[in-house]
């Protein structure tokens, strides 16, 4: 589904006090990264993500892959970081980002 201009702007203000909790490195999207991944967008469902992995073409692939595996949203991508967002249902209000 895609998200509107105001859920957008909505999630980002949410996602600009928000710290990178997941770097991808030059390894790129190793096993135990996707696991954190869908561990932290379960827990958290928006969450804040570092990719260095390279040049912007290199990145972009690396984001569209990660949107692809974890099934996520991209409100946001600004240089090297990018706010994902993936809802869950049966988060726990107390580690939810969006139900704080």
């Amino acid at each position: 589904m895609a998200l509107s201009n105001e859920q957008k702007k909505a999630l980002r203000a949410i996602g600009h006090t928000l710290n990178p909790i997941v770097t991808v490195a030059g390894n790129g999207l190793t096993e135990s990264v996707i696991e954190e991944l869908n561990r932290a967008l379960n827990d958290h469902e928006l969450i804040k993500i570092k990719v260095s992995v390279g040049d912007r073409e290199v990145k972009k692939q690396v984001i569209a892959e990660i949107l692809r595996i974890t099934g996520a949203e991209m409100p946001q991508q600004i240089g090297n970081t990018a706010l994902l967002l993936r809802r869950n249902p049966q988060a726990k209000a107390t580690l939810s980002n969006l139900k704080r």
